[in-house]
């Protein structure tokens, strides 16, 4: 998205705060956080520095293939009770590169510091949108993709061996998009829905979630990745142990690529269903160490 469209509305809120006598909060000191990963996926941190007057950072999420943005429900519960501000967008799953801008525009909304945080497919979306975004402070993968330039996520999947995620698992569906213009869906079969994306959810819970799940373009899974901005910013990484999508040795490979704060736990793909404690703690701790 051009920043010509942008700039003027960020001039005019600021203009509009200015006289409404609003001060900006700035940070008395950055917290140093170190943080290792232990055996029940919890990060121990040590924070060194701790700044109780700056604002905390607005948390943006961003859901993968074959979940929509209610699948964060549990991680905004617990983050708004611990007084964070939240937005979970619906990412449309048409492209990367289109996904990618309209997540860019969102987070140029966004009035101060902004913890980006990515599913699954969301994470390349993540590492596409937050390239020069001065407010973007820290990146959260949590078991997504994050690929380097240059990569695709077709490619990234098949690195090691494990998924469950194969063409028999997924049922393609040709959609007309308009204009002469055409595609196809993919959606993963009900009766494969809980084994590749959510295996310790009760049956009907799995079943309830196959039946709203958003589908992926294909073409989304072919685009080539043109930015990688964990190059350049923050990150922090949950690897799902249990993961039947992504296989848990491609998780720690990119995690380890781009240097992540890594952490592990004992889950399927739907960490945010079915550990929302730790997706929510490392958020928290990438919002600390950042601020």
């Amino acid at each position: 998205m051009s920043r010509r469209h942008t700039q003027p509305v960020r001039r005019t809120r600021r203009a509009v705060l200015a006289v409404a006598g609003a001060a900006a909060l700035v940070a008395a000191a950055v917290p140093a956080v170190a943080s290792s990963a232990s055996g029940d996926g919890k990060t121990a941190t040590a924070v060194t520095t701790a700044s109780h007057s700056a604002p905390k950072p607005t948390v943006l999420l961003v859901h993968g293939a074959w979940a929509d943005s209610s699948s964060w429900s549990p991680v905004i519960d617990q983050l708004q009770a611990q007084g964070y501000p939240v937005q979970a967008l619906a990412n449309p799953l048409r492209g990367l590169t289109s996904d990618a801008a309209y997540v860019k525009s969102r987070i140029e909304s966004i009035e101060g510091p902004v913890v980006l945080v990515g599913h699954s497919y969301g994470g390349a979306v993540i590492s596409e949108a937050a390239a020069q975004e001065p407010n973007v402070k820290a990146l959260v993968y949590v078991a997504a993709f994050a690929p380097d330039k240059g990569e695709t996520i077709g490619a990234l999947a098949a690195k090691n061996p494990g998924s469950h995620a194969t063409p028999d698992a997924l049922n393609p569906v040709p959609f007309d998009a308009g204009n002469g213009a055409s595609g196809v869906d993919l959606y993963i079969k009900p009766d494969k829905y809980r084994d590749v994306f959510a295996a310790s959810l009760p049956a009907r819970r799995a079943d309830s979630l196959a039946a709203v799940q958003r589908p992926v373009s294909a073409v989304a899974l072919e685009e080539t990745a043109t930015d990688a901005a964990w190059r350049d910013i923050p990150s922090w990484y949950l690897v799902t142990r249990q993961d039947h999508a992504l296989p848990p040795a491609t998780q720690r490979f990119m995690a380890r690529r781009a240097h992540a704060h890594t952490s592990e736990v004992n889950a399927p793909h739907a960490v945010m269903l079915t550990r929302p404690d730790a997706v929510t703690g490392l958020i928290r701790h990438a919002a600390t160490a950042t601020r």
